[in-house]
């Protein structure tokens, strides 16, 4: 396991903002900035990652027609 899949969710994303952050404002070399731009994409695709699992996880089961049950995604109610 590398240091990137060790992170949460929530410290993954915040490294995510910082590295933005530090690309947008500039200032860096050019192997600073690649450096940084690949981190940000593993940081990005470690945060994918967990969305896809947190959304696996929030699925209901529903009665099918035959008696049996099946897994739908979580889907937010329209309250409007």
């Amino acid at each position: 396991m590398n240091e990137v899949e060790k992170l949460s969710f929530e410290e993954a994303f915040k490294e995510l903002e910082d590295t933005v952050h530090r690309l947008e404002g500039g200032g860096l070399t050019l192997d600073e900035s690649i450096a940084l731009f690949e981190r940000g994409m593993r940081l990005a695709g470690h945060c994918g990652q967990k969305l896809d699992e947190a959304e696996l996880k929030v699925s209901q089961l529903v009665p099918s027609d035959e008696g049996n049950y099946k897994t739908i995604p979580f889907e937010e109610e329209d309250t409007l």
